[in-house]
């Protein structure tokens, strides 16, 4: 079984792939929003194993690593244990003993983990793969068929075929691209970007051409108007931000943290912010999953690692807490409910919620009488994202789950439980979905490393769907996204994709990374756009080429440790492995060339940024306030060898209206 061998770049950067929240060591994994819970796992079976009440264990000392596996034997008398060492090889070639083999061994290290403290059923998988430890358990020699182990995890393909990669640029994103749909194509390219600009802004004041070519001049001009990656403004926070979205109308930005606090801030004037509120979510569980804006911006509904949402109003004079509705349908479970909201969505008409849940189902509640009306199991896994594909029909919308699929759902008849259609093409999980609410293209983003285009006109009707059954495909593999890294020897092209372009280049590790179309006032509907584990967010033409990087990491590195100098050996001491940066969310402003990127930053991911992004022809920097300048949460501008702590400390119990509203950049 080959090895996990990282590049020379991948080796600088070892030390910050173990992905370790060092503020919240105690917290447990059933918090993580990223956890999965193996239900399936006999809750029983520690109790058959070798091991009795008064037994110790000990962490095995380096190079000696032994895994004691006792095997079932249908002598009445048994036989003795039998001992798997580092040199040791299963006594039996027969695959029905490696098989009990590979059980046993799994059950005994993964079982019952959360009461233990020891290893999940993934971590071991993961862990006997990129160690080279396979071949203790599975069996693995120079036998042809050794690919199809039979514990069923996907492994690594013997010689992969160099090119079942999708070609870039892609012939139909090229074909998108000259239909108008996404934007404009440029017919200056004999002239340098910069001139094309400036004569394009000169067209347009003297009002050359017919009303056509104005308007497609409008266009082409929006679109090349990429931010870059200097910082016009980095906001710091105490804890990650998990979430950041501008309104349909860039008015209005709300912030997610991991604290469990939503901030709310004015954009009407995108060049000057102003913080104005600030609600929390009473009682939530690890972090804020995400939150949605109803149509009229009135309302916000955000979530967290339970069954209840929290909806807030927007409103500055309205200082009253949140409302709390139960998606749990007779609020069984407790307080927390039965499960966690890891997606939710405003329908169209801002009547109903939609929210996708780690109970691998989708539910559907009425706001006016605060009722459940439908709680559909209509995935194999955790359902980590939903949407409409149109915001202003409450018709049509989507899930996306961990099992690799994509449903498509019709509200009119959600209540049978079947879905319309479906979309197959990830091979392993879904963490986002995006429409272009046009009621037609769809956005995913997947932790295979990968982000595809959907047409709906292309969707699987169920009866095709359940016919091909393509989850045969992607049901074994074991890789955890929140530990190790992807290798590309173990990516192929799905047998049923039915996608329409495959976008890659960025790293979607550690959460559940966020992806979004471009908007059409600010870009033309030109680009789509994600966040990324290496902290940049990539900027795709619709034939997957790149059309800009924004660097977010070096941004707020630069800035982050101007302010953290003096303490950066109080980072070192307690084990922070440097400075990093996972974007996980990124706004592109509607009528601005602004991008505002959430971000897990800080000395090993700790704290959180909001970093403002806009298009600049040049680097000089020649307006007040300068370029990078930090501000806490609430827009106060920080002193250089201050950190959010100290400010927010200060805040802690202040009413979060008093004084801030004229706060701003």
């Amino acid at each position: 079984m080959s090895s996990f061998r990282p590049t020379s770049e991948e080796a600088e950067e070892h030390d910050n792939d173990y992905y370790v929240d060092a503020q919240d060591d105690n917290d447990d994994d059933e918090h993580d929003p990223d956890y999965e819970d193996d239900d399936d796992i006999d809750e029983d079976d520690m109790g058959l194993d070798l091991f009795e009440e008064e037994d110790e264990f000990h962490d095995a000392e380096e190079g000696n690593i032994q895994f004691l596996v006792q095997l079932d034997d249908d002598d009445e008398d048994g036989e003795d244990d039998e001992e798997v060492g580092e040199a040791a090889n299963p006594q039996s070639p027969d695959d029905e003993e490696r098989v009990a083999v590979q059980q046993r061994l799994i059950d005994l290290i993964s079982t019952n983990s959360r009461r233990t403290g020891l290893l999940s059923r993934r971590q071991v998988v993961d862990f006997l793969r990129r160690s080279n430890l396979g071949h203790l358990a599975f069996g693995v020699g120079n036998d042809e068929d050794d690919e199809d182990l039979a514990f069923g995890f996907r492994r690594r393909r013997r010689n992969p075929d160099p090119d079942r990669f999708p070609k870039v640029p892609s012939e139909k994103g090229r074909e998108l691209m000259n239909s108008g749909t996404f934007g404009a194509n440029d017919v200056r390219p004999s002239i340098s970007s910069r001139k094309r600009l400036a004569r394009r802004i000169l067209d347009r004041e003297l009002g050359i051409g017919n009303r056509a070519s104005r308007q497609i001049n409008q266009g082409v001009m929006a679109q090349s108007m990429i931010p870059s990656s200097d910082a016009e403004m980095i906001v710091n926070y105490d804890d990650n931000v998990y979430s950041g979205q501008f309104s349909d109308d860039g008015n209005f930005f709300f912030a997610c943290v991991k604290d469990m606090k939503v901030r709310m801030y004015d954009t009407s004037n995108p060049y000057n912010w102003r913080h104005y509120k600030t609600v929390p979510f009473t009682f939530g569980a690890w972090t804020l999953t995400d939150a949605s804006l109803s149509p009229d911006n009135k309302w916000l509904a955000y979530t967290s690692i339970q069954s209840n949402v929290c909806l807030a109003p927007t409103d500055p004079n309205d200082t009253g807490d949140p409302y709390m509705l139960s998606l749990s349908e007779h609020n069984r479970g407790g307080w927390r409910g039965g499960f966690g909201i890891f997606s939710i969505r405003f329908s169209g008409d801002g009547r109903e919620l939609v929210a996708g849940t780690n109970s691998n189902s989708i539910v559907v509640y009425d706001i006016e009488s605060r009722t459940v009306l439908h709680t559909i199991e209509g995935h194999d896994d955790d359902v980590n994202a939903v949407c409409f594909a149109d915001k202003s029909s409450p018709h049509i919308l989507y899930s996306g789950s961990d099992d690799a699929t994509i449903k498509v759902w019709d509200r009119r008849s959600m209540g049978d439980g079947r879905e319309a259609g479906a979309f197959v093409g990830h091979i392993e999980g879904l963490t986002y979905l995006d429409s272009k609410n046009d009621g037609r293209y769809l956005l995913s983003n997947g932790k295979d490393q990968s982000m595809k285009l959907w047409d709906l006109k292309m969707m699987y009707t169920t009866a095709r769907f359940e016919e091909l059954n393509p989850r045969q495909h992607t049901q074994y593999s074991e890789f955890d996204y929140r530990w190790g890294r992807f290798d590309d020897a173990d990516w192929f092209p799905h047998p049923h994709d039915n996608s329409l372009v495959t976008f890659r280049g960025h790293k979607v590790l550690r959460t559940l990374i966020r992806c979004h179309f471009s908007p059409p006032s600010s870009t033309n509907s030109r680009y789509v756009y994600t966040g990324s584990h290496d902290g940049k967010v990539y900027v795709y033409n619709m034939d997957a080429t790149i059309a800009g990087i924004v660097d977010v990491k070096k941004a707020s590195t630069e800035a982050g440790l101007r302010r953290s100098s003096g303490r950066r050996g109080i980072f070192e001491d307690r084990g922070y492995n440097g400075w990093s940066t996972i974007v996980r969310d990124a706004s592109w402003h509607p009528t601005a060339p602004f991008i505002a990127a959430s971000s897990l930053n800080g000395w090993d991911n700790a704290m959180g940024t909001v970093t403002l992004h806009s298009y600049n022809e040049a680097s000089l920097d020649e307006g007040e306030p300068c370029m990078g300048t930090g501000y806490d949460e609430k827009l106060r501008p920080m002193d250089r060898m201050t950190s959010p702590s100290h400010t927010s400390e200060e805040d802690e119990d202040e009413d979060d209206d008093d004084d801030d509203g004229d706060s701003d950049f």
